[in-house]
């Protein structure tokens, strides 16, 4: 344990990359508030990532900013920004920083700015050198461990812990009550089963094919599920081509804010998706799951960890690629519709938990 952490009382979790990896960073908050319970927790996220403050309840308040450590070249030169940053910081008086990263991340920018904002506790993990940037560095985990494992890593190498690892996300009663009218504005009888698909995700190279999502949406359907395709507004196009091939699916685009979405997914009986942001809720909900886990990543870094679910890939020397674009396409992904509604099915099959609402 390392001396002062847990006396600190107004902490900040820095953690700036997509929602799937604000989800992620639930247990290792968790972790933090169960051992100080007294102590006020603010998140700094990207502005996506602030979206799934409402699902943390450890949380008591979130600062949305796009920083510049985080940027792939679309911020423009403002250092007035980085500025403003540490002064909202420093206007806040935290008296610690955690700073979350990837394997692939470093925590000495966010250190820098957090020294620069006046917080004396400062803590990440990394793989280089950074001079006094941290006031606690821990040594680098495997690059294989799960995400949500080396969030706790860092949380309980300064004391900080739990019994419970899972993801967990907590759901409103009014998100519960918009997702069920949403459903029946769809077409979905919300008191039968139906499949949740989600064929995005933020990078071409981890997304099956549109045309096959579709015919697997169109396969479930001749088996008499219901099915419910689901997307942001910015995949229209996408959906266009899924719906050319399943036109009697339900479809819902953009109409949700997160918690709903939440809501959605708790009631279905299936999600099928892409290596993305469902597949997190997904397995925080324990709702059973069909993954198209492209070798973008290793499975080990991100893969559901307590839900039943069947990650379907298929082996190739370029995994993990880490890449946004796929040149040579995608034969990580070249899997049968037919297979993907073989996997479903199996788990169709399978006791589940039941959700009360």
């Amino acid at each position: 344990m390392m001396s002062g952490w847990l006396e600190a009382r107004n902490i900040v979790a820095v953690r700036q990359d997509n929602l799937g990896d604000v989800v992620m960073l639930g247990p290792a908050l968790r972790a933090v508030k169960q051992t100080v319970p007294h102590a006020r927790l603010t998140l700094l996220a990207s502005p996506g990532g602030a979206a799934a403050a409402p699902l943390l309840p450890e949380l008591d308040d979130v600062i949305s900013w796009r920083s510049l450590w985080q940027d792939l070249g679309h911020l423009p030169f403002d250092p007035a920004r980085e500025y403003a940053l540490i002064e909202r910081l420093a206007a806040c008086h935290f008296d610690a920083a955690l700073i979350f990263t990837s394997f692939a991340q470093t925590p000495h920018a966010a250190g820098y700015v957090c020294y620069l904002a006046g917080i004396p506790l400062r803590a990440g993990e990394s793989k280089e050198f950074g001079g006094a940037c941290l006031t606690t560095t821990l040594p680098s985990a495997p690059d294989a461990i799960h995400q949500v494992e080396r969030n706790l890593r860092l949380a309980e190498a300064l004391g900080f812990a739990t019994a419970d690892r899972r993801l967990a996300i907590a759901i409103a009663g009014p998100a519960r009550a918009v997702a069920l009218d949403l459903l029946r504005h769809t077409g979905i009888d919300p008191d039968l089963p139906f499949v949740l698909l989600h064929p995005g995700a933020s990078a071409q190279a981890r997304r099956y094919p549109p045309e096959r999502f579709g015919a697997v949406a169109r396969l479930l359907g001749e088996r008499g599920l219901q099915v419910l395709i689901t997307s942001v507004e910015r995949e229209a196009a996408l959906i266009e081509q899924v719906r050319r091939i399943a036109p009697r699916a339900s479809y819902l685009s953009g109409r949700t804010s997160l918690p709903e979405y939440a809501a959605l997914i708790e009631r279905a009986a299936l999600v099928i998706c892409n290596n993305t942001l469902p597949m997190h809720l997904a397995d925080a909900l324990e709702r059973p799951l069909v993954c198209l886990f492209a070798g973008t990543e290793l499975e080990s870094q991100w893969r559901p960890r307590f839900t039943q679910a069947r990650l379907l890939r298929r082996p190739t020397k370029c995994q993990p690629c880490y890449l946004f674009e796929c040149p040579i396409g995608q034969p990580c992904l070249e899997i049968p519709p037919e297979e993907v509604v073989e996997a479903a099915e199996q788990l169709l099959k399978q006791p589940v938990m039941s959700v009360e609402f």
